[in-house]
């Protein structure tokens, strides 16, 4: 497995990285707040539940964590913020 940024914001670039290359976005990492919506209408990403399902399937097997059911998926991905948070907590 890849390590894990220890970097904060390289932690953020490289989960942007993975949604945008699961979710085949054609954007750059950066164009991604951090703080901003990942799925539904308001998402500059414009991910749909299935695009949340390929997002969260391929941040978990980069990272090596586990996103249970859909609520729980909700809460943690609903920004890269809140998704950071989680991989750091789980990795710890």
């Amino acid at each position: 497995m890849i390590p894990i940024p220890e970097n904060e914001d390289e932690l953020r670039l490289e989960i942007k990285r993975v949604i945008i290359a699961a979710c085949e976005r054609e954007m750059a990492p950066e164009a991604v707040d951090d703080q901003g919506v990942l799925v539904g209408a308001n998402s500059v990403l414009d991910l749909d539940s299935l695009d949340a399902l390929q997002a969260a399937v391929a941040v978990s097997k980069r990272f090596g964590i586990r996103i249970r059911d859909g609520n729980h998926a909700r809460r943690v991905m609903a920004s890269v913020n809140s998704l950071a948070e989680y991989i750091r907590q789980q990795t710890v």
